[in-house]
């Protein structure tokens, strides 16, 4: 059993200054806390939700923007045992007329606080079980990298600490994404590589689709794979949520829980 409660996400619509994403799994073996949202949204949610956010085994960032991550300045990391995420996770991230938009503590902070795992290949969190997929390759052809923002060098930030955790199951993957910036295709097929398996039973998360050509493509991939339930959360424009919903992908709602 894999129970996905839904810790936050945003309303009816993407609004950058309140849509962030968070959400807690569970397994017979592993307790993950997968991207942290915004300000202390999660720890609000699971408050008003009953929510136990104690002895979590892996405390999982997607990548680096402050809408999966701010949460940690909120985080009682007592309860958290690992903290697992790509190394550019923790770079220097801005952005123009904003401001830094990248985590908002120290990694020698956090390093004092709990144990912290960089991984930039595939971290198995659980064996043959529970994966971190790690860098996304770039295997479709119209899923670009656009740059958000840049670095403290001035550099473009292509987000290549985008990543994604999948969940071995007897239907296939479960596989749940932070944002996308990767592309959620590349992810699928990156997932199903990592963990030798080509059924993917359930997708769910983020998946930054704004461009409708590219919404196009990505849902004519999808509607392909057999995925039996597709879940698009955080990061979408209004054209994308009514395509998907169209080949029968359901919106997530916060402390909305889901069992497989």
């Amino acid at each position: 059993m894999t129970k996905i409660t839904i810790l936050h996400n945003e309303l009816d619509e993407f609004i950058e200054k309140t849509s962030g994403f968070g959400v807690l799994i569970e397994t017979e073996n592993k307790k993950l806390l997968f991207d942290v949202s915004y300000s202390d949204d999660i720890i609000k949610n699971t408050e008003k939700g009953n929510i136990d956010l104690s002895n979590i085994d892996y405390l999982v960032l997607s990548h680096g923007h402050i809408d999966h991550t701010e949460g940690l300045k909120f985080i009682d990391f007592s309860n958290v045992k690992n903290l697992l995420a790509h190394p550019d996770c923790f770079q220097k991230k801005y952005f123009s007329g904003v401001g830094h938009i990248g985590v908002p503590l120290p990694l020698d902070y956090l390093r004092k606080k709990t144990k912290v795992i960089l991984a930039k290949e595939s971290y198995w969190i659980e064996k043959d079980k529970i994966v971190f997929l790690g860098e996304i390759p770039s295997k479709t052809d119209f899923e670009v990298r656009e740059p958000i923002g840049y670095l403290e060098n001035k550099e473009s930030d292509s987000v290549l600490d985008d990543s994604a955790i999948a969940i071995k199951t007897d239907k296939g993957l479960i596989i749940i994404s932070g944002c996308s910036h990767a592309g959620i295709c590349n992810i699928i097929e990156h997932a199903r590589e990592v963990c030798n398996e080509k059924r993917v039973y359930v997708v769910m998360g983020g998946f930054h689709l704004f461009n409708n050509g590219v919404t196009d493509k990505t849902i004519e991939f999808i509607k392909n794979q057999g995925i039996e339930k597709i879940y698009p959360a955080h990061c979408l424009s209004q054209y994308a949520f009514a395509e998907f919903k169209k080949i029968g992908g359901k919106r997530v709602k916060t402390l909305q829980e889901l069992v497989f």
